[in-house]
């Protein structure tokens, strides 16, 4: 029998290749051919035709403004700043910073917030931005509407030291009712009470917690084991008495109940 030629194989293996490659290009070819629409996005700054124009693209505007600082809205005009240092002071009096991990704490304080906040909430979207939605009444009523449910809020939270302050800062006289309060004055004055009352709350968290450090410090140095840290005994005891307290449930609760 005759032997294929070393060369002849090469050849033949190459152009099988090449056959497969052109059949896998073919459509692509045929496709480049063609004219195909390719959708196109552009964005630019074009003329107002009519007031109504300007009218939509200002609100627009207005609502991707307050999307922007959305958060720095849910921080200082809402429970979260409380609820969220209060969580911070649990974890350094039990002596775990890093338990529960930082993503927990902020979630759990998130929706807390919206717990404390549902009745508010609920208020602005039924007098404000349903109506709005409907067409029934105009943006600036509906941002008018929505400042009273929220302006409420703060006053019942807001201590009358800290509002006093920053009236007397700003030489105006005392306001004859409280919506003529204005915001600037009352939005520092509401983060201060919230940062007050926190903090006070973290106190109390901290005498039980303390006294369990101090009583087991006193055990290990009576018992001569100066060498043992306190920490390795004290943070089982103060988990075990956490736990047996149903903490995180009086705890919840209480912050609860102290949003008036």
């Amino acid at each position: 029998m005759g032997r294929t030629p070393h060369g002849t194989g090469i050849k033949a293996r190459w152009m099988r290749w090449l056959l497969i490659a052109l059949a896998g290009f073919l459509p692509l070819l045929l496709l480049a051919q063609e004219s195909i629409p390719v959708p196109r996005i552009t964005v630019g700054v074009d003329t107002a035709r009519n007031p109504q124009e300007v009218s939509t693209s200002l609100q627009i505007l207005a609502m991707l403004t307050l999307l922007s600082v959305a958060p720095s809205i849910l921080l200082m005009m809402t429970a979260f700043t409380r609820i969220v240092i209060v969580l911070s002071f649990l974890k350094s009096a039990l002596g775990t910073p890093n338990i529960p991990p930082t993503p927990v704490v902020v979630g759990l304080s998130l929706f807390l917030t919206f717990y404390v906040m549902a009745p508010t909430l609920e208020q602005m979207n039924r007098d404000a931005l349903q109506p709005y939605m409907k067409k029934q009444i105009t943006f600036e009523q509906a941002l008018h509407r929505a400042q009273k449910p929220i302006r409420h809020f703060m006053l019942r939270q807001t201590y009358t030291e800290e509002l006093n302050l920053f009236l007397r800062l700003r030489k105006q006289p005392a306001p004859r009712t409280p919506d003529e309060v204005p915001l600037t004055v009352l939005i520092p004055a509401f983060i201060l009470s919230e940062l007050k009352t926190a903090f006070l709350i973290g106190f109390y968290i901290y005498i039980p917690f303390l006294v369990i450090d101090l009583v087991v410090a006193s055990i290990l140095l009576s018992m001569g084991m100066m060498m043992l840290p306190p920490v390795v005994v004290s943070l089982p005891a103060k988990l075990l008495v956490f736990t047996l307290a149903n903490g995180w449930s009086v705890l919840t609760q209480a912050l609860i109940q102290g949003f008036r």
